[in-house]
This record gives structure tokens, sequence and C-alpha cells, in this order.
């Protein structure tokens, strides 16, 4: 999604890169038939491509993510341009972030010599890769296999935006508001919360999207907490990537493998040479000893621990060296 001058079209083609790595043969096949006989444009399932098709959908979306005049907009995946359009007629201007160059083609093509075609950027290229630029709110219907990615992209995002909302599939809308205890809390569900504020809006059935996909859909909203938690998100991350990993495991069982107290150990050590001071006789085993067989922590599992446990947990293990990351 390009810059250019107020009186030009604005508008960019970039080259092109997958979500994925490769690209599939069924995936080959579909952009070789890019057109159904019904001149409609045929959605490249092999990247998650299903257009929303009910304009009352794309009403309520645009109406919950409370778009003004003054607001520059990043859309990511407009697709055929049915909520872009809407979004050009209610806000600033809209940068639109495109993989599929028939897409971009096509929302070109909607707003031609419209009022709206000044106020449209358009970006050709990976949603991850690419650079963002800045924007005051995020509209998007993303593809299921990189909704962890542009999620974290999101939260990572600066300099901060009012909101995001967010069409996803439903079991990862849920996994983003799960709780303690519940059998979708997870890492994602941890970091997210962490760092914004997550709303479940709206539920979308399946047969609001050509194709309909086999699972239903919600979109969520996304407001960054402001100012952010004073926590080195990698040294956070790093340690709920751990726990999470075996999260029906004790705290004590996942952090007393092998590997683990030789990671801990040598980043303790390493860190410890850094800044200066000698290496002590006591190991990382038994400093996490030490702090694990605390009645708040002993026998505890990350699958039933709040922010406030694991920010504590935190706490405790850097006051007394133990770092995740060297």
């Amino acid at each position: 999604m390009p810059k250019s001058s107020r009186n030009t079209r604005r508008d960019h083609i970039g080259p092109a890169r997958p979500y994925a790595a490769g690209r599939t043969k069924e995936e080959s096949t579909i952009r070789k038939s890019s057109v159904h006989s019904s001149n409609l444009i045929a959605p490249n399932t092999g990247i998650g491509q299903h257009f929303l098709k009910n304009p009352a959908v794309v009403t309520s979306i645009i109406q919950k993510a409370g778009v003004m005049p003054t607001d520059v907009v990043l859309e990511i995946g407009p697709g055929t341009g049915n909520m872009t359009v809407p979004l050009l007629q209610k806000s600033k201007s809209v940068v639109a972030l495109e993989f599929d160059p028939r897409m971009v083609r096509e929302v070109l093509k909607r707003v031609q010599k419209t009022p709206e075609e000044r106020k449209l950027q358009i970006i050709q290229g990976d949603a991850i890769q690419t650079k963002w630029p800045f924007f005051d709110l995020c509209v998007a219907n993303i593809p299921y296999q990189i909704s962890s990615a542009i999620v974290f992209k999101l939260l990572a995002h600066r300099p901060m935006f009012r909101c995001a909302v967010l069409m996803v599939q439903e079991e990862f809308a849920l996994r983003l508001s799960a709780r303690p205890g519940e059998a979708l809390y997870c890492r994602l569900s941890v970091n997210t919360q962490l760092l914004a504020k997550v709303d479940q809006l709206l539920k979308v059935g399946k047969n609001n999207f050509r194709p309909p996909p086999k699972v239903e859909s919600r979109v969520v909203r996304i407001e960054l907490k402001n100012p952010p938690p004073p926590v080195n998100f990698v040294e956070w991350d790093g340690m709920i990537r751990l726990l999470f990993n075996r999260k029906n495991k004790t705290l004590r069982s996942v952090l007393f493998t092998k590997a683990t107290l030789r990671l801990l150990e040598e980043n303790r050590r390493t860190l410890r040479s850094l800044e200066g001071q000698s290496n002590t006789e006591e190991k990382a085993r038994d400093i996490l000893e030490r702090i694990l067989s605390q009645p708040r922590y002993k026998d505890k599992r990350a699958k039933n621990l709040d922010l406030d446990d694991f920010l504590h947990l935190l706490a405790e293990f850097h006051r007394e060296g133990i770092h995740f990351t060297s």
C-alpha cells in the first residue's frame, strides 16, 4: 500500500510473495483458472481466501470498528473490495495490503473514476513480511494460517493505533480471550491479554462467505494497552513459550528437564559474566527449586495461572538471576 502525490492514483504494485513458504500444486491450479463461468473471481483457497459476501455483515463490522472521517485505515486482505469501498467512504484514506495481484486489479477497478479513488493506497505483498505504514485503525479478514503472525505483529506495531477489528476463525477468536483453566487457554491468550484488551464482537456463519469455510468465524476487537506494561517482552515470551509447550505438566516438570536446566544455567553464567559478577556455586537448579517450592507455585500448571501469577513468577526468576534469553 504505497504512497503517492495527492493528484495521482495512489497505487503501488510490488513483487508478491506467498503467505506460506512454498506454493502448492492446488494453489497453482487455482491461480490459472482465476474466473468462474459466472465471471466471479475464483477465491484462491490455497492461501485462505474466503470472500465476505453479506453486505449486512460488512456494515456491522464497519459500525463496530467506529471508523471516523479522520482515520487512516489499514485493511489486510481486501479481496474483491466489498469492505474496502465502504471503508473509503467513511475514512480519510485506506491502505490496502493484498498478496493476490488479481485482487489488486479488482479493487482498483472498483474505485476507478470515483471520489474514493484518490483515497486508496494499495501495497501488493506478504502481510507478514511487508513493513506496515502508519494507521489509526486496522480492519482485516485474515486467513487462518497467518492469524497468529498478524496478531503478534499488531501487538508489536508502533506507533500505537486505536484498535484492530479482525475476522478470524471462531476457535482462534476464543483463544484470544480464553481464561485460565479453559481448554483453549494458551500462549496466544496470555501474550495477547498482557498487551491488549480483547472483545468478542460478532459471530459470522459460514454461508456469509464465498466459498463457505469449514468452520464458523468471529469478529474481535483488539485495543492495545497504553501505556504498555513495563515488561521485557522477549524475556516474558521466552518463559511463556517454554511453560505452555507442556501446559498440563507442573512448572517443576517443565523446567527441570536436562535441556532447560542447561539453557538456564548457561544464560545465568553469561549474564553474570557480562555484568562483571563472579559465578557462585549455587546452580540454576537450586534457584528453581527454591522458587517453585513456594505455595503460590508448588504443583501448579501453566494452564491454571493468570497474568498476575506469570508476572510475579518472572519477577522472582529475574530477582534470582534466572533469565530465558541471553
